[in-house]
């Protein structure tokens, strides 16, 4: 007879369990202090010598205020911009719960938190297997399961859905974020008037604009057009972000050997080129308002003609940004758990895992595009919870060794002796909840493993990812929001 399968174990509600003391932490850096200077010295004579093309006149009007050559759409930004424009942001700024002052992610450079991507096509359905459209039901079962799994800090919207009302996905995806989860938002939107209905939103949500911007729920990813570009779109929601002081990534992602050189010092000079141009207008808009840098410096397959996520040299682009934010003091956007893989398999496992391993090690803080496949076109919520046991593997590998006298134990290994046993002494049982226990990986013996129904990860990730959907609980939004919500979303129909 069939073994029963057993109900899966409720994950931790903490990802990180070990004492805060003093340790010994492996590192990974690439760059040193003449390197980073001779990329921000590249990035400032292009902003110099070659420029950006501004399409907005708010944007236009903000860097020729500010001292910038323009002739019609084309700036020149002359390096003493830049520098004042660094100054002036800060090194840190935090997120917070939904609807609360309890500080969910602190953006000090130094904390790693990750989360899902936004706006994929496909969806890889857990409960049949099949590849199929979005539809907002299936937004609102991942976000359950962003909010259940311990590593996943923030979510973003995972994909398109096709039953929304037409050309206001956006403000619906955003609302179903924020009744599915309390963890921050980042979000993505089309133009002024997604952002300021989203705005609209979070801001009956926390209680007021005011509270709003003084405890930010939500931060938007946004993007400059690569090659040196900034649309009209791009630059209202990024002057909008800093008028308001809700958190933005304005994010390039240069393609190398498509919107960008060929090599991959060229393309992070361009793209760290849009990032501070970027910077100068949102600065100049409102000095102080919270940025967090970031570009996403992506290849083309020669071959294949796609853009790469599981290739060595996006790691190297993403280790070479984190060093560029710490030379800047500021926090730093990336990207964890992706895969050219369509469907989760042990190359998808190799992806996340060399992914989160770079992520951890360089401190990269916002690690977005957790459970991407198909080179980022595909969203599956397997994916996401294979990612989340991967990086808490990971993270407990980063945080290193204590050796300090209560690690290096001598005492206990004088009363042990010669021949003895350490399972029955009180320091093993004092520190051995300190070791990384897997949830979803299995460590049976053979013989317990087939009596417990040999499950293979990927039918115990099916499960799991299943059964969370389904039975985790978030609170509810009080009904006067949501109906402040549905008043939003109906009054700005387009």
């Amino acid at each position: 007879m069939k073994p029963q399968r057993r109900k899966p174990r409720a994950f931790s509600q903490s990802a990180a369990s070990l004492p805060d003391l003093p340790r010994i932490r492996p590192k990974l850096t690439m760059l040193g202090q003449e390197d980073r200077l001779r990329l921000h010295r590249a990035s400032c004579k292009i902003l110099h010598r070659t420029g950006v093309q501004v399409h907005s006149e708010a944007g236009l009007k903000l860097l020729r205020d500010a001292g910038a050559r323009i002739e019609d759409n084309l700036v020149k930004i002359p390096p003493s911009l830049v520098e004042w424009a660094l100054a002036a942001a800060p090194d840190k700024f935090n997120l917070y719960k939904r609807g609360s002052d309890e500080v969910a992610i602190k953006l000090d450079g130094e904390h790693c938190y990750f989360g899902p991507g936004s706006d994929t096509l496909r969806y890889l359905d857990p409960r049949s297997g099949q590849r199929r459209d979005f539809q907002l039901a299936d937004i609102a079962d991942c976000m359950r399961l962003c909010d259940a799994l311990p590593e996943i800090g923030f979510v973003m919207s995972v994909g398109i859905p096709r039953d929304a009302p037409e050309n206001a996905h956006y403000r619906h995806q955003f609302a179903t974020m924020l009744q599915h989860t309390t963890k921050p938002i980042v979000f993505v939107c089309d133009g002024l008037a997604d952002i300021e209905a989203i705005a609209a939103m979070a801001a009956a949500v926390a209680g007021g604009m005011d509270r709003l911007t003084q405890y930010p729920n939500l931060l938007l990813y946004s993007e400059p057009s690569t090659p040196l570009q900034h649309s009209l779109e791009a630059t209202e929601k990024l002057i909008f972000c800093a008028e308001h002081s809700i958190p933005v990534t304005h994010s390039p992602a240069p393609m190398i050997g498509g919107t960008a050189p060929i090599t991959i010092a060229g393309a992070v000079a361009l793209g760290n080129a849009e990032m501070l141009s970027s910077l100068v207008m949102h600065q100049h808009k409102n000095p102080g308002a919270p940025f967090l840098y970031g570009h996403g410096t992506h290849h083309m397959d020669m071959k294949d003609m796609i853009s790469v996520y599981g290739a060595p040299e996006f790691q190297l682009a993403r280790v070479m940004a984190a060093e560029m934010g710490r030379f800047y003091h500021l926090p730093v956007w990336g990207y964890t758990g992706h895969s050219d893989s369509k469907v989760v398999d042990a190359q998808a496992a190799a992806d996340a895992q060399f992914s989160a391993m770079t992520a951890l090690l360089v401190k990269t803080n916002l690690n977005h595009d957790v459970g991407y496949l198909e080179s980022g076109l595909t969203n599956s919520p397997e994916m996401m919870v294979l990612t989340n046991e991967i990086i808490s593997q990971t993270r407990r590998f980063t945080e290193g060794v204590r050796i300090d006298d209560e690690a290096l134990a001598l005492d206990v290994i004088h009363d042990v002796g010669p021949g003895g046993e350490f399972l029955s002494h009180d320091h093993t049982m004092d520190h051995w909840r300190e070791l990384w226990l897997p949830q979803v990986f299995n460590r049976q013996r053979l013989d317990t493993w087939e009596e417990s129904g040999g499950f293979s990860v990927n039918q115990k990730l099916r499960e799991v990812t299943v059964t969370l959907m389904e039975e985790h609980q978030v609170e509810a939004l009080p009904e006067s929001v949501e109906q402040e919500i549905e008043s939003i979303l109906s009054e700005r129909k387009i």
